[in-house]
This record gives structure tokens, C-alpha cells and sequence, in this order.
């Protein structure tokens, strides 16, 4: 059991610096040619992120896995047998839409509650934390903000069998799918100063997201919560998309820089006021 265990985590490890290698090969040299901003290669708090980066790559993984198994439970209990064969014998070409199409809607109510619960944000605010944007701040979450949103975001998609028994062959799609949304999180992170014109109402782009971490104040922070799909935002009013990027990022709050700090503040009694 203990070889096992020990076994799974070096191949995750070996994935998670893969992974890491493929996108530091692909996005230091793009933030280098086309910039939006000028800026240091290692920013503040930079081995924080790869910390961070780890953290997530780790832990959620494990959560999700106990996860599935209850909910997966909880879904033979109570949706009858003949509801998963029907779901099976559906095109995967009828069902990956549909999973891309709800599991971003997912996504976005809870990227959403995270920002407008206060206990939630308080782990994740560290995300927001940085002040300067690049393809590493992707990395940069607290592991339980990060089981929290996969959970809701995920949670109804195997309930309802999305994930599981949608379709001969979807598995390989889904794996499609979960490659894209590492490589495009990285993306819409870099400090690009690319435009894509009308495909910006199609899908997120570095200037999307950008203004998702924006720190101009009401009227400009809080939107964008999409991780894919832009029209979730315009659909919910949500979403802000100017010509120019944001001129400040982060979240005007005192953050310490110390990752202990990061990773034990948000679970301290909040200070009375």
C-alpha cells in the first residue's frame, strides 16, 4: 500500500514538472517577445508560486478522488440505472458541448461565490494577490480555495454522469479537454499584450482575465469570472472587456509575503472591528 501510494505521487510529481517545463518553454519566451508590460523574469513572491503550484497539483487531486467516489455513490443511490445507459448511448459529440457548456457554467457561480462570500475570499484574495500579472500567477491559489471551487464546479457534472458515462469514447475527449483548460489557464495569465479581436466573445483571452484581476476599483473589479466561455459573463453581467488593460492588479489589501503566512491567515478568526 505504502510502495503504491508513494508510486502515484512520483508520477504526479513527474507530470507536475512536465507540465511546468512545457509551459516555462512556451510562455517565458512570449511574455519576453510580446509583453504588455515590461517587468522582471522573477517577480516577488515567484518561489511562493512554485510552492503553490505543487500544493495544488497535489492535494485537490486527492480531494477530488474522495470526492468522486461519494458523489459517485450518491448519484447510483438515487438516479435510476436506466438514465446512465441512456446517457451512454448519446453522441459525445452532443455530450462534450454540454460539458464544456455547464461545467464552465459551474465554474462560474462558484469562481463567483468565492469572490462575494467572505470567508471565501479570504483564501481567495491570495490569488488576486499579485500585482504584476505572468503565465506563473496562474499557480498561485491556496490549496483549499482550490478544492472548494473544483468541488461545486465539478460536483453536478459527476453527479449527472457527465464525466463518467457520457458517450463510447468520451474519455479520451475529457482528457482532451482537461489538457486544454491547464494550457489556457497559464495563458490567459501571461503577460501578453495580444488581441483577438471578435474571438473575444467567443473565448477568454489574456485580456480578458487581466481585468478580471484588476484592482481600479467598483466599478472595474469583480468581473470576468469565466474560465472559458466570456458570454457566462455578459450573460450575467459580469463582464468588462475595454480596449486598454488594467493599470494596477492586485487586491489593496496588506498580504504577507511569507508563505506560512498565506497558507494559515486565512483560517485565523477574522480581527473585530
Amino acid at each position: 500500500m505504502l510502495n503504491t501510494s508513494l508510486s502515484h505521487w512520483l508520477q504526479s510529481t513527474a507530470s507536475l514538472l512536465v507540465w511546468l517545463a512545457v509551459a516555462a518553454l512556451v510562455f517565458v519566451p512570449l511574455e519576453r517577445l510580446f509583453a504588455a508590460r515590461r517587468q522582471a523574469l522573477l517577480r516577488p513572491q515567484w518561489r511562493n508560486d512554485l510552492v503553490y503550484y505543487f500544493l495544488g497539483g497535489w492535494l485537490p487531486p486527492l480531494a477530488g478522488a474522495v470526492l468522486g467516489v461519494v458523489v459517485l455513490a450518491l448519484a447510483d443511490r438515487l438516479l435510476p440505472a436506466s438514465y446512465f445507459r441512456w446517457l451512454g448511448q448519446i453522441s459525445p459529440w452532443v455530450t462534450l458541448p454540454a460539458l464544456i457548456v455547464l461545467g464552465d457554467f459551474f465554474y462560474y457561480w462558484a469562481h463567483r461565490w468565492s469572490h462575494h462570500n467572505r470567508w471565501l475570499w479570504r483564501f481567495h484574495a491570495i490569488h488576486h494577490s499579485a500585482e504584476q500579472m505572468d503565465w506563473l500567477v496562474n499557480t498561485r491559489a491556496h490549496p483549499l480555495d482550490l478544492i472548494i471551487t473544483r468541488t461545486l464546479a465539478s460536483a453536478p457534472l459527476l453527479f449527472f454522469g457527465l464525466k463518467t458515462h457520457a458517450g463510447a469514447g468520451i474519455g479520451s475527449l475529457v482528457l482532451a479537454i482537461t489538457a486544454f483548460n491547464v494550457f489556457w489557464a497559464f495563458f490567459i495569465h501571461a503577460n501578453v499584450r495580444w488581441r483577438f479581436g471578435w474571438l473575444e466573445q467567443l473565448i477568454t483571452t489574456p485580456a480578458f482575465h487581466h481585468w478580471h484581476h484588476a484592482n481600479e476599483g467598483a466599478q472595474t473589479n469583480n468581473k470576468n469570472y469565466a474560465a472559458v466561455l466570456p458570454w457566462l459573463d455578459r450573460l450575467f453581467g459580469t463582464q468588462h472587456l475595454p480596449e486598454r488593460l488594467p493599470n494596477a492588479y492586485g487586491i489593496g489589501e496588506p498580504l504577507s509575503p511569507r508563505l506560512a503566512d498565506q497558507l494559515l491567515g486565512p483560517f485565523a478568526p477574522p480581527p473585530r472591528t
